[in-house]
């Protein structure tokens, strides 16, 4: 072996690959090898290739590698064959739940105040599913800067919960108004407004409190 070819020890290979479906057929494949952390080679079409740069040692294995017919063979079965029936398998399996669409519920109350002649805003929305939600505090149709947003918390029932607050100036709070955009709602954004549909601040802490219950396991798992 001449010094190009020795390989040291130890030494670090990863490999990832995989495929995209669509109309439950391959559209695309990969199969990508790097070697000390730097791309080595990949299969394309039938066929190893070097990977740009990685020099003449990726270019001998690939050599190497071409000539067994068989490996090739396996490796290009699996890519385009295995992989997209496995992933249609998976995608069938959760399509229930991938498509499950629960419509939130959303309503305001104070927070605790953040200074003399000031108020926070707290605009609540639960029970929704699929966890991306848009929540934003506006002034007719302009979102109002500041706008605080929490962490999207799960609830046992697999629905999502997620609080966004504003401080303001009290004078200030007239004409605000919190909007809901959820896939669940058809394009029809819930919009509640200040002093429409507040809720009591001691609902607010027994919602809290019973939902951290009963979706503490939930929580313990997701986070």
């Amino acid at each position: 072996r001449t010094p190009a070819t020795v390989v040291g020890d130890p030494f670090e290979l990863q490999v990832s690959a995989g495929c995209t479906v669509h109309a439950g057929t391959a559209s695309g494949t990969f199969l990508n090898g790097a070697y000390q952390g730097s791309d080595f080679l990949s299969f394309r079409g039938n066929s190893w290739q070097p990977s740009p740069g990685a020099g003449s040692r990726a270019q001998k294995v690939c050599a190497v590698l071409n000539q067994y017919l068989d490996i090739k063979e396996i490796v290009q079965n699996l890519l385009s064959y295995t992989c997209p029936r496995f992933l249609a398998g998976i995608l069938e399996a959760g399509k229930a739940e991938l498509e499950r669409q629960v419509k939130p519920e959303a309503w305001l109350s104070a927070g605790p105040s953040p200074g003399p002649g000031r108020l926070l805003l707290v605009c609540h929305v639960s029970g929704f599913h699929p966890k991306p939600v848009g929540v934003m505090w506006m002034r007719g149709e302009q979102e109002q800067r500041g706008t605080q947003r929490g962490d999207v918390l799960p609830h046992a029932d697999g629905t999502w919960y997620l609080r966004v607050t504003l401080d303001v100036a009290a004078w200030e709070a007239a004409g605000l108004s919190c909007r809901v955009k959820h896939s669940s709602l058809g394009g029809q954004d819930i919009v509640i407004h200040w002093g429409e549909k507040e809720t009591p601040a001691w609902l607010v802490v027994l919602e809290y409190v019973v939902g951290s219950m009963v979706g503490g396991e939930a929580f313990e798992e997701d986070w």
